[in-house]
């Protein structure tokens, strides 16, 4: 079971619902770490985390910006130079959406990576 397919998989579909919010289960850290960069970039509003005792899971406020998400699979690995082009495969257009990495200094959107210049394994894209 692949966490975070699973629950980019769960926003998209209650997106297109229409829903207003979407409940997660089961979470993990990583999946906390991709819903915390779409919400500093504007795609969801607030989420929590919640643990009953039996699961583990988010509860998130939707907000109807999301157009498409997904998981990157294989986690292929990116240079610094080549954000272009992987930019190119999984968003629409340039300057729209992100794409979600991970580098040594933590999960950050790849326009950060860039600007930290440093590379890592991508993620997720969200647009």
């Amino acid at each position: 079971m692949d966490t975070l397919t699973n629950g980019l998989t769960t926003i998209i579909n209650n997106e297109m619902r229409n829903k207003r919010e979407c409940i997660i289960s089961p979470a993990s850290k990583l999946l906390g770490r991709v819903l915390r960069i779409m919400q500093l970039n504007g795609y969801i509003g607030e989420f929590e985390f919640i643990d009953d005792g039996l699961q583990v899971k988010f509860k998130i406020q939707l907000m109807g910006r999301i157009n498409k998400c997904g998981s990157v699979k294989p986690r292929f690995a990116v240079k610094v130079t080549e954000f272009e082009s992987w930019e190119k495969k999984f968003l629409p257009s340039r300057n729209v959406g992100i794409m979600v990495v991970s580098t040594p200094q933590g999960v950050i959107a790849h326009r950060e990576a860039q600007e930290k210049n440093t590379g890592g394994r991508l993620l997720a894209f969200v647009y």
